[in-house]
């Protein structure tokens, strides 16, 4: 067996934005622990030339025969980790099919998982915002995600947004720690409804995302427009807690894959 690691991440057509996740990737496979297994940097769309099936031929090239797919998205309710799982040919999470067709591979495959509510990443969140508390006591957060209309998808963003948004409560001491999803609407309307509910508490509005970009510049201001709130728009990268993040999911792959 020759194992191999392949990181998928959605994509961009902001080359910062490919660069800040291939330098993460790059910076966790520097990692003792990792050395001499081949690991290769892909992406679900639009870096072409890098899309999925070419990171699987590059690691196949290199002779590898048994591959961990890590998923370097931030929630299981993202729509794409299941799309890419079926793709691979895995059981599907719900009735909505991906149009990824099916891969061609000839190696074994195991399937990691995305973020969800890692503490460290809540430890990363609450850093991005240090900056806008001065009186956690008496503020209140309001973390944004991307979300999905899918019941089933809709229900595991739920779950991860509930959860880091508790931990990220109780590391910062703030008053309370609510969530919202761009899809379906929901942010100005739970915004609105937390500021008439306690009109004394500032809130600050903390986006789940990995890189900045469209929706933390454009999208989620523009949902907000006429809400007062704290905001300054910072994503996850560049952080080293991505990289341990991606550090830890790839040496626990290479287990996984050695205890087969």
């Amino acid at each position: 067996m020759k194992p191999g690691i392949l990181v998928i991440s959605h994509g961009s057509r902001e080359t910062a934005w490919v660069q800040l996740v291939d330098d993460a990737i790059a910076s966790a496979a520097a990692s003792p622990r990792l050395s001499n297994v081949p690991i290769v940097s892909s992406f679900l769309e639009i870096v072409e030339g890098r899309l999925i099936q070419d990171g699987i031929d590059a690691l196949e090239e290199q002779g590898v025969t048994a591959m961990f797919v890590v998923p370097l998205f931030l929630s299981s309710g993202s729509t794409h980790v299941d799309e890419i799982g079926q793709a691979f040919g895995f059981p599907w999470v719900s009735d909505l099919e991906g149009d990824l067709g099916t891969f061609r591979v000839a190696a074994k495959v195991h399937y990691g998982t995305p973020i969800d509510d890692d503490p460290e990443i809540a430890e990363l969140l609450a850093l991005n915002i240090a900056e806008l508390s001065s009186e956690p006591g008496k503020e209140a957060i309001l973390l944004i995600g991307h979300g999905s209309k899918e019941k089933v998808f809709h229900e595991r963003w739920q779950e991860g947004l509930k959860k880091l948004g508790m931990r990220l409560r109780v590391l910062g001491g703030f008053k309370r720690a609510e969530y919202a999803m761009l899809l379906p609407d929901q942010a100005a309307a739970k915004l609105a409804a937390m500021q008439a509910a306690n009109p004394e508490e500032a809130v600050i509005v903390v986006p789940l995302f990995l890189s900045q970009g469209y929706f933390t510049n454009h999208v989620i201001p523009t949902r907000l427009t006429g809400l007062t709130y704290r905001y300054n728009g910072r994503a996850m990268l560049p952080h080293s807690a991505i990289e341990r993040w991606l550090e830890r999911q790839m040496y626990n792959g290479l287990q996984s894959l050695n205890e087969e």
